[in-house]
C-alpha cells in the first residue's frame, strides 16, 4: 500500500474540490482556482470534508500513480490556500536584479542583462539581493525559479551566482600558490 496515496487530504476551509469525468479536478480557494486532469486508473471521491484517492490493483504502474495523484491534489490544494514561495539569492560583485512591471532583468557579469518576463500565474519581488517568487501552482513557481537560477548557478570556488536560500553551496579551495 502507498503510504502517501492512502493518506486523505483535508479541505481547509474556503476552499472547493470537484471532481468531473475524466478525472478533472477543479480546486477553488481564496488564491485562485488551479485545474488538472489526473490519471483515470485512479478513483478520486470528496468525503466529508476529505479529499481520498484509491486504485484499481496492485499494479507497478497503479502503485505509482497513486501517490502521484495524491500529491498532484494535496499540491493543488495547498497552492490555493496558501501560496508557494522560492526565495533566491544573488551573490557577487556587481550582480544585481530589477523589477520593472513583469520584466525580470539580471545583471550577472555577462556582455549584457538578462531580461526575463514572469509567466501567467508566477509573481516575482526583488528586495535587496533576494528574487522572491510567488504563485499557486507548485510546478510554475519552481519551475520559474530553476529558470532563473540557471542563468547564473553558484560556483565553488568564491560562492557567486544565483542560489536558492536554504541552498548550501560546497565551496572548493582555490589553486595553490608556489613555495
Amino acid at each position: 500500500m502507498s503510504r502517501i496515496g492512502k493518506m486523505p487530504i483535508a479541505i481547509p476551509a474556503g476552499v472547493t474540490v470537484e471532481v468531473a469525468e475524466n478525472n478533472k479536478v477543479t480546486v477553488k480557494g481564496p488564491k485562485g482556482t488551479l485545474e488538472r486532469v489526473l490519471p483515470a486508473e485512479m478513483t478520486i471521491k470528496v468525503e466529508d470534508g476529505h479529499v481520498i484517492v484509491e486504485r484499481p490493483n496492485d499494479l507497478k504502474r497503479n502503485k505509482a500513480l497513486h501517490g502521484l495523484t495524491r500529491s498532484l491534489i494535496n499540491n493543488m490544494v495547498v497552492g490555493v490556500h496558501e501560496s508557494y514561495k522560492k526565495v533566491l539569492e544573488i551573490n557577487g560583485v556587481g550582480y544585481r536584479a530589477a523589477k520593472a512591471g513583469k520584466v525580470l532583468t539580471l545583471t550577472l557579469g555577462y556582455s549584457h542583462p538578462i531580461e526575463m518576463t514572469d509567466p501567467d500565474g508566477v509573481e516575482t519581488a526583488v528586495e535587496n539581493n533576494t528574487i522572491i517568487i510567488t504563485g499557486i501552482d507548485k510546478e510554475k513557481v519552481g519551475q520559474y525559479a530553476a529558470e532563473i537560477r540557471g542563468k547564473r548557478g553558484p560556483e565553488p570556488y568564491k560562492g557567486k551566482g544565483i542560489k536558492y536560500q536554504e541552498e548550501h553551496i560546497r565551496r572548493k579551495v582555490g589553486k595553490a600558490g608556489k613555495k
